[in-house]
């Protein structure tokens, strides 16, 4: 079967190539522009559908792939082109390909992007014009061919898989492995389906990974990388049978996240969106190039340097207003925008923070006063107040625990996870009662921050719609419009994303909050490995990044954790009554150089250096994190544990002057040609170094 191109569209640097065939398939390539002239004209393989589709009722593909994969299924193979079209509006390009299905469905692969992006917008949204019901049980966001268009045959030993890995409190581990180490060489038959699929089943979307995915040709150094924009159950595939290798995304399917939904004659659905790239600078570079898409400031805190103080690593749950008095004493003219209250201000002393919360009673044994005094006492301290929620789900020492009219259910039976339920989303009557509970709170006491945690998983999904996994689906657009509809009557309000630290850290919740909780690694010796990692999915300017104090800390230590926030924003805790005036002034000196390296952090890019890490609990050797942007850069140093050398140098692309340090005096930094040098002199020692570009 012969393959052509139908079209190339250009799109800043990147070239996105239509492929047909004389059955009116068509195939989604990307190439960036300055190698399209090296791409195999000659490469011989069988076109893959820019859109995956599986409708019940109709045949898996062969090759053993029933319980491994659902794409290439009898329902894509029926896929024929109909039309494309290219339209602009402004300096976004978006190119629709249309295909039909004989059953009267239409599938629209929608692609987009804007003039100097560096990223596309893909997803497919089907309509259904049909006269009988079709239930759909996987629909991809995204699926791209062609890999790699640089080698004619398999490319054996040249393809590379990395993936982010995340668990509580060690959060975005790159893992890199081989084609071969994955099994995704093609058999000697071309039979017998070569499949990856790996995500995440429930409402904690970075669990196990984050839904993201890079493949590299290391023959030519083009990296290709897609994320997810989901925060249900999502899936991506590493998919082969002949000499190109497949890559596809978007919901999680039948059979690995019990997704299936009916579309009724008239009916349309439109899939999570995804972001693509190809660049050839690197793994670093290709990331940096999909977090573009997030790139712009947020306005509710566009260019504002923001350095939060969250009491729970001081009151560990217990906050009351006889403890935060004295904290707020201690904070008074240090330069701290927020003072955020956790969890725990409804719950009495006894019953603690962790399965007291859904009934957001504010608790008269901590705050006899009400809040309106400690509201009023943290804003005298010249700071924004801020409080905890934990909006979706309630514990089982609460009223609403037991109010099962309104939570979810399976099978007809309560969902609980551990010592939680979780409210309907959906449910008009739920909305209300979380209008008056937390919007009504958040307005009647003024407070200007919201942190929004989520502690446990639905799971595979809930009842409610025509399959567990939709009605996880829908629970999921509930809570982000719910977050919308705080936005909407708060509009000053500042959200952050939490979910355990780091469980919901993907594009779609990204985009309604503020920041986020980088990592529940409080005040581990891990937490600058973990925050670098982060710089590869989140924009640093939202991730907040814990520096617990304590009072016994030597100021070795202080300077580490002051440098861990350098790669986010800074998020203070600990035994601030109880510390020293020299302890101090090292915590407000980093403070104040935060201020000064955060341009850089908000708009520059990020390249990660030094060996991998095996352990994060006890992390050997060093890391250092280079940021750069048009007029300055900074580079923060690391050493851990174990043999590192004592000179540590890093390449820089420009030439530059050091403008500050933070962590020590001028001694054993200097500047090379185009590289910076640190001496280390002891383990989990930190170094902050501002530069300015003179070339």
């Amino acid at each position: 079967m012969t393959n052509t191109i139908l079209a190339d569209h250009f799109f800043s640097d990147m070239v996105v190539r239509y492929r047909t065939n004389d059955e009116g398939q068509v195939g989604l390539e990307l190439l960036p522009r300055t190698l399209v002239g090296k791409a195999c004209g000659t490469k011989s393989y069988k076109i893959d559908s820019l859109i995956q589709v599986g409708l019940r009722g109709e045949t898996f593909s062969s090759g053993w792939a029933a319980g491994l994969t659902m794409r290439n299924s009898s329902s894509t193979a029926a896929l024929r082109l109909h039309d494309q079209i290219v339209e602009s509006e402004g300096t976004t390009k978006t190119v629709t390909t249309i295909l039909r299905h004989p059953n009267g469905l239409v599938a629209a692969h929608v692609l987009r992007s804007g003039e100097g992006a560096g990223f596309l917008e893909i997803f497919t949204r089907l309509s259904h014009e049909g006269t009988v019901p079709v239930t759909l049980e996987m629909v991809s966001s995204f699926s791209l061919g062609g890999l790699t268009p640089f080698r004619e045959d398999e490319a054996f030993d040249t393809l590379k898989v990395h993936r982010l890995r995340s668990t509580w409190s060690a959060e975005g581990r790159r893992v890199t492995e081989t084609v071969e180490d994955l099994q995704l060489e093609p058999s000697w038959l071309r039979h017998g389906v070569r499949v990856e699929r790996f995500g995440q089943v429930g409402s904690m979307p970075v669990r196990k990974f984050f839904p993201f995915v890079a493949v590299e040709d290391t023959s030519t150094g083009v990296l290709w990388a897609a994320q997810v924009a989901c925060p249900s159950s999502w899936q991506i595939e590493l998919y082969r049978r002949d000499e190109a290798l497949c890559l596809s995304g978007g919901l999680a399917d039948f059979e690995f996240g019990h997704w299936a939904k009916t579309l009724q004659p008239g009916e349309s659905f439109e899939t999570p969106r995804a972001l693509l790239t190809v660049g050839n600078g690197g793994f670093d570079e290709v990331c940096q190039r999909l977090l573009k898409s997030e790139s712009e400031p947020l306005p509710r805190h566009a260019g504002k340097p923001f350095v939060l103080f969250n009491e729970f690593c001081t009151t560990w749950g217990k906050p009351s207003q006889e403890t935060i008095g004295p904290i707020l004493e201690a904070l008074k003219a240090k330069g701290f925008s927020h003072f955020v209250i956790d969890a725990g201000w409804y719950a009495d002393k006894a019953q603690g923070w962790n399965n007291n919360h859904g009934d957001w009673n504010l608790s008269q044994e901590l705050f006899p006063d009400g809040l309106e005094k400690t509201v009023a006492m943290i804003r005298q301290a010249g700071m924004v107040p801020g409080i905890w929620f934990e909006i979706e789900t309630c514990g089982d020492l609460t009223k609403a625990f037991q109010n099962t009219d309104h939570l979810l259910k399976r099978h007809g039976l309560p969902l609980t996870s551990g010592e939680r339920r979780f409210w309907d989303m959906t449910d008009p009557w739920v909305m209300d009662y979380l209008s008056e509970k937390v919007i009504g709170f958040l307005r009647k006491y003024g407070f200007g921050y919201l942190k929004v945690d989520y502690n446990e998983t639905i799971g595979v999904g809930c009842d409610g719609a025509e399959s567990l996994g939709e009605g996880l689906r829908r629970q999921m657009l509930g809570t982000q419009a719910f977050l919308q509809k705080i936005r909407d009557e708060l509009p000053g309000i500042l959200i952050e994303n939490c979910s355990s630290g780091g469980h919901r850290l993907e594009p779609s919740m990204m985009a309604l909050c503020d920041f986020a909780s980088f990592s529940d690694a409080h005040e581990c010796q891990e937490i600058p490995i973990i925050a670098a990692n982060l710089h590869r999915v989140i924009r640093p300017g939202q991730s907040q990044i814990w520096a617990v104090i304590r009072r016994d800390d030597p100021i070795k230590r202080i300077v580490y954790s002051m440098v861990n926030t350098f790669l986010g924003v800074p998020c203070v805790s600990g035994d601030v009554f109880e510390m020293t005036a020299s302890q101090w002034s090292w915590v407000v000196r980093g403070m104040e150089f935060y201020r000064l390296l955060f341009p850089v952090l908000e708009q520059g890019t990020t390249e990660i250096f030094g060996p991998a890490v095996s352990s994060y609990r006890k992390p050997h050797g060093w890391q250092a994190v280079l940021r750069t942007g048009s007029d300055e850069a900074f580079a923060l140093f690391h050493s851990f544990h174990g043999a590192w050398p004592a000179r540590v140098e890093i390449p820089l692309g420009s030439e530059y002057a050091v403008a500050g340090i933070y962590g020590r005096d001028e001694g054993g930094v200097t500047l090379g040609f185009r590289s910076l040098k640190v001496d280390f002199c002891d383990e989990f020692e930190a170094v902050a170094v501002r530069l300015r570009k003179t070339t």
